[in-house]
């Protein structure tokens, strides 16, 4: 009897960890999205030119920067790019 409460109990928890973590992935793909998207629309309609800086390039910093800060992220690739520090 106290083998299948405790196997109800850890399904439980399993599935509320799975529960957490997916709801967290998902957000973390979401603010990617917005931000790579942010630096697209940038790149595409040639917004940094304005300034006299070159396009922000879109590797695998940018995009772990994006996907971390969503787009308070990509602002500050913005900035740091307008200031002279490409990443």
């Amino acid at each position: 009897m106290m083998e299948e409460i405790l196997a109800i109990l850890l399904a439980v928890a399993i599935a509320a960890a799975l529960y957490y973590l997916m709801k967290k992935a998902m957000t973390l793909v979401i603010n990617a999205v917005a931000g790579l998207i942010t630096l697209w629309l940038l790149n595409y309609f040639d917004v940094l030119s304005w300034f006299g800086a070159p396009d922000i390039q879109i590797n695998l910093v940018s995009i772990l920067i994006c996907a971390l800060g969503g787009l308070p992220g990509a602002l500050v690739l913005v900035l740091l790019h307008l200031v002279g520090i490409p990443i």
